[in-house]
């Protein structure tokens, strides 16, 4: 178990101050539990370094390196730090992106090796397939073809483009996967992009460390390690709050004895009943308490243990109306109410919500998750991104932003079409034509499917259609033309498969999925609210209606038992479903600042009942019965 320092009078700054003195730098792990008030104490430190070094890291060009989970915590910040130019805070891809992107000739050493190896590997498949004229084998061969594509191109590229925020979709693009591993690899093995880096940032942070790419962590570790007292890498986060099975497993422990584990034990965000609670569920874990401010007292928890038999929508509505009356919160149930209710999986949120057509073939698969989840996946963009915003001038009648909309998105009137064309405008009236025709796809109040969406975008030839809409589109019979310049084509037949039932769901499912994604709705997930907080929260458990085999909250919860492989995984110390589903139960439950109401579906309500009070979470008056 890690040792740390206590931080109840705010030593902990100190502390961390200490280790950013450039004659003596020190690196750290700070524990910052569920609500401790980290990006504060991260502020405050930065600041007092400004004041004291900042002059100095001015005069030889350093900077000290904040790496965030988000773009909206990069984006809070800098502005707390008045955007002083001495700070470089950013995402993980965007850091990682400012490293390499002027080691033009060894990414494309990179990109070459790599492409090589993923051909053999996908060559000695397809020499075993007793049948190349199947969608398996026909899709295996097309990513053939696109990865020798994308290595002849390589000697033509002159430089690389990367968008952290977006699509990577041309020829000279590194993916967002990509960025990370060369990052990662030319800190373990090119000599002067280690010194290039020590040189320009000697202080790094990253913060939600337990979730940032294990390959990345373990190379700025062996940097460090090879640096002691020239670097100062500080990590921040809470080994508890590991919910991505990329990160590092057990980060913190074996650290060196140079490194300083301080400690924030206050949590600023939660009332106490609700502190009790994550405290026990984090005890037989490793041990860490937190401790309410004094003005943080009461709470309300209650666990509802429901029959899956039950219709949710109907038995959801009733548990809100319930917590209403137990916290005499208004905001609980009514048209006024204000609650966050946190799924297991984003699926259950879409059924809830009403885009499960649409996104439940694509959450399934895996390499699609990511890009359907943070915005940057090429083929969903088409949807969400510019069909969306042209609806939304459409029904607006702003005829001046549909114009916008299209000269920044359709290649049929960019710079370069215009001025090929001698009857500029004729090209003008015919794109005009091509809109009105796609636009009238919503008359009458009609919401088209997206598949007669990119009909007609095919035919029209308005927007960019990515290559994996293209091979879908000629699946359904529907052949495009061949663009030379189009994007390596990686796409199975799984993938395909995925979007032939994505593309059958009407567009009124793209609105609300935006919605969701840009968390302008009242749902989420366990993991996507780390480091949120709510007045109000409920928290959807049921293993069956989630799909998971990630997690499994009837193990946590005893209602089934270990398997032979979990209790072979717990004798060698390795992590078992348990354990992750331990830490996604704290995630969830330490996001209630007020009131917490957890519904947990089971085929045996009545062993649920029993098992949660054994454990000594809950009380016999906070667990209720719903068969």
């Amino acid at each position: 178990m890690i040792q740390y320092n206590n931080d109840i009078d705010g030593s902990v700054d100190d502390e961390i101050f200490e280790s950013f003195n450039p004659s003596l730098p020190k690196s750290f792990f700070l524990f910052a539990g569920a609500g401790s008030g980290k990006t504060r104490t991260l502020v405050n430190v930065l600041s007092r370094f400004k004041q004291e070094y900042g002059q100095n890291f001015k005069l030889r060009n350093k900077k000290v390196a904040t790496i965030t989970y988000t773009n909206a915590a990069a984006d809070e910040i800098t502005h707390r730090l008045e955007y002083s130019s001495i700070f470089s805070v950013g995402t993980i891809h965007s850091f990682c992106w400012e490293l390499i992107k002027n080691f033009t000739f060894d990414i494309k050493n990179w990109i070459k090796d790599n492409l090589t190896s993923e051909i053999s590997d996908l060559e000695e498949q397809q020499s075993r397939s007793r049948d190349l004229n199947n969608k398996t084998s026909v899709s295996r061969a097309q990513r053939i073809e696109s990865k020798k594509d994308r290595l002849s191109s390589l000697q033509n590229i002159q430089k690389f483009v990367y968008n952290p925020n977006g699509d990577n979709i041309t020829k000279d693009s590194l993916n967002h996967s990509e960025v990370i591993s060369i990052t990662a690899d030319f800190i373990k093995s090119k000599d002067l992009f280690k010194q290039i880096l020590l040189n320009r940032f000697p202080i790094i942070l990253i913060d939600e460390s337990q979730d940032t790419k294990k390959e990345l962590i373990e190379a700025l570790f062996e940097l460090q390690n090879h640096n002691d007292g020239k670097v100062t890498l500080g990590l921040f986060g809470d080994t508890m709050q590991r919910i991505y099975s990329e990160g590092k497993e057990n980060l913190g422990v074996g650290l060196p004895d140079s490194w300083t584990k301080p400690a924030k034990k206050m949590n600023h965000r939660s009332k106490s009943r609700i502190i009790d609670l994550i405290n026990k569920i984090r005890k037989d874990i490793d041990g860490q308490e937190q401790v309410p401010r004094s003005e943080n007292s009461g709470g309300v928890v209650k666990f509802f243990a429901i029959s899956r038999s039950k219709e949710k929508s109907e038995i959801e509505d009733e548990i809100r109306q319930k917590m209403k009356g137990y916290t005499n919160d208004d905001k609980w149930f009514g048209d006024h109410s204000d609650v966050m209710t946190l799924t297991l999986e984003h699926h259950m949120a879409a059924k809830r919500m009403g885009f499960s057509t649409f996104f439940a073939p694509l959450y399934k698969v895996d390499r699609l998750k990511t890009g359907l989840l943070d915005g940057t996946s090429t083929s969903v963009n088409l949807f969400s991104r510019i069909i969306l915003s042209l609806y939304n001038a459409h029904i607006k009648k702003n005829k001046f932003e549909i114009a916008n909309i299209i000269k920044q998105h359709s290649g049929l009137i960019n710079k370069q079409t215009l001025f090929k064309e001698s009857n500029k405008l004729e090209v003008l009236h015919s794109v005009n034509n091509k809109v009105n025709e796609l636009l009238s796809l919503w008359n009458d109040e009609n919401h088209p499917t997206l598949l007669e969406i990119l009909k007609k975008i095919n035919e029209t030839n308005l927007f960019k259609i990515s290559s994996t809409l293209k091979l879908a589109l000629s699946r359904v019979g529907i052949q495009s033309d061949k663009n030379e310049q189009e994007e390596e084509t990686d796409e199975d037949d799984e993938v395909l498969i995925a979007w032939e039932e994505a593309l059958k769901a009407n567009f009124s499912e793209i609105i609300k999925y935006n919605s969701y994604i840009n968390e302008e709705s009242k749902f989420g997930t366990h993991q996507g609210v780390k480091g949120l907080e709510f007045d109000r929260v409920m928290v959807i458990i049921d293993d069956d209606e989630s799909r998971g085999f990630m997690f499994s909250y009837d193990k946590l919860f005893g209602i089934k038992p270990l398997t032979s492989n979990d209790k072979k995984n717990m004798d060698e110390g390795k992590e078992t479903g348990i354990d992750r589903t331990m830490r996604l139960f704290y995630v969830a439950c330490s996001r209630a600042k007020e009131s917490l109401a957890l519904v947990s579906y089971t085929d045996i309500p009545e062993e649920l009942k029993k098992n949660v009070i054994d454990y000594g979470w809950f009380t016999e008056d906070e667990v209720e019965l719903i068969k």
